[in-house]
């Protein structure tokens, strides 16, 4: 039997969020919230951070939607509602300054993918702290995926579905940013680690 996370704590941050970028969505709110390097260089600042939260279109939304609802099931019951927040906003504002600071190549921007992909990290850190060995099989899978996209290029398939380019140099920022946020979980697993020796 499925032990799912349903209890309001942990299925109330991924709906929350789910609702906000569907009513970013629902009143096509792109134009002024999507990452647009012109515009932000001309002082429109939040795009930096509400960028992750807009998509370039339906589609878009339903699959970064899914990478929600499928991180909720793995990890849901890691995090109480303060964190969940806390984990978000920090990889949403870490996203969007890499992109800025690190991609210059990117104009637009949009997309939940990126901040998805530290959440997994976290996560999948927080298994192995936890003696999960799926936590170790998830941390590699994750930066094979990456590499992959590294070394062959975005997705051809995915970028038709969702009519953009797929961001992969964003979804690296944002595993990085996950190992950042699990900094003290990774301190506690080297202590554990050097007690044991």
């Amino acid at each position: 039997m499925f032990n799912l996370p349903l209890q309001y704590r942990y299925s109330c941050p991924p709906l929350t969020l789910l609702l906000i970028s569907f009513v970013f969505a629902a009143f096509d709110l792109n134009s002024i919230l999507e990452f647009n390097r012109n515009n932000i260089n001309n002082g429109e600042l939040w795009r930096i951070f509400t960028s992750q939260f807009v998509h370039a279109n339906w589609m878009h939304y339903f699959l970064n939607s899914t990478g929600v609802i499928l991180i909720w099931l793995l990890h849901g019951e890691y995090t109480s509602p303060k964190r969940y927040c806390f984990n978000i906003t920090s990889l949403a504002l870490w996203c969007g300054l890499g992109v800025y600071w690190l991609c210059p190549d990117i104009s637009i921007y949009t997309g939940l993918s990126a901040l998805l992909h530290g959440v997994i990290v976290w996560g999948a850190i927080k298994d192995i702290q936890l003696g999960l060995k799926s936590g170790i099989l998830l941390f590699i899978g994750i930066w094979l995926k990456i590499a992959h996209e590294q070394i062959n290029g975005p997705s051809s398939d995915i970028a038709k579905m969702i009519d953009s380019t797929v961001a992969i140099d964003a979804h690296l920022i944002g595993a990085v940013g996950g190992v950042v946020l699990a900094t003290p979980i990774l301190i506690a697993l080297i202590k554990k680690l050097n007690a044991k020796i």
